[in-house]
């Protein structure tokens, strides 16, 4: 069993594996959470990866393309207060309308994600 811990996302090194995003990263055994700023005009290219994923907006607005190309493809605009269930293997694509900030969490954890890929 591992040690239980509290962390501050202040204390947190940064990352910007891409213009116009930043993230802090806690990566655990079985799952991985990321506090992510995506700065208006952050766009992310249609990707998929076999980690579930829940996106969890707290501020900002974000445009997000479900299954593109498909014939389900869909869009959706997301607020604060709304979160984004991805299965494994789904393909989706953001843009950020304006700033906005979001909590990812992928399990199981993956020192790369979508924004890591392109």
């Amino acid at each position: 069993m591992s040690e239980s811990k509290v962390l501050s996302w202040s204390d947190l090194p940064a990352d910007c594996p891409m213009p116009l995003i930043e993230r802090r990263r806690v990566i655990g055994a079985h799952m991985m959470i990321s506090k992510v700023r995506l700065s208006k005009g952050f766009r992310l290219a249609t990707h998929h990866h076999a980690n579930e994923q829940m996106v969890c907006v707290l501020s900002g607005r974000a445009e997000f393309v479900l299954d593109e190309g498909a014939p389900t493809e869909r869009r959706v605009m997301l607020i604060g207060g709304q979160v984004l269930v991805l299965p494994p293997n789904a393909p989706h694509g953001c843009v950020a309308h304006e700033d906005t900030d979001i909590l990812d969490l992928f399990s199981p954890p993956s020192e790369k994600t979508g924004v890591d890929r392109t």
